[in-house]
């Protein structure tokens, strides 16, 4: 579910969060470009992390997101982490649960700021953080018939 935040009494640090989303359905690039568009933003850094068809040497031919119910809540926690320690205009962050194939767009976040080096810091520190503390777990199939269960956090 997409969240946004135009509502009277939100905190500052919250204002710039846009979208936070944990979905069954396909990513639009667009959506998420679209949501952290600000004309006070001289640079927008945006990361799109895509299914890879192979993991430690080996081919992948099936892969799964599953999410605990709590991972909107602890994407959004981040989100207003970064928001609070960069000079975020705008940021934006939806990732994917399902089965997905190679290719498949995984995650998308974007952060809009005033200028590219706090933009390109901030991102990477919303993706980063993301990956190692939001409550998503990715279930691997390899072509030798093995599996793998890969824990966010």
């Amino acid at each position: 579910m997409a969240v946004t935040h135009d509502h009277p009494g939100e905190s500052a640090a919250s204002a710039p969060v846009k979208l936070i989303a944990v979905r069954e359905t396909a990513l639009s690039l667009d959506e998420v470009f679209t949501a952290v568009g600000d004309s006070a933003a001289g640079g927008i850094a945006l990361f799109v992390g895509t299914v890879r068809n192979h993991d430690g040497g080996a081919d992948v031919d099936a892969l799964g997101y599953s999410s605990h119910p709590s991972a909107e809540a602890e994407m959004r926690r981040i989100a207003e982490k970064v928001a609070g320690e960069y000079p975020v205009r705008a940021l934006a962050a939806v990732h994917r649960v399902g089965d997905l194939k190679v290719g498949d767009l995984a995650v998308i976040v974007a952060v809009a700021c005033p200028h590219r080096g706090d933009a390109f810091d901030a991102c990477r520190m919303l993706i980063d953080t993301l990956k190692h503390e939001v409550p998503i777990w990715k279930h691997q199939t390899f072509s030798d018939g093995s599996e793998e269960w890969v824990g966010s956090c």
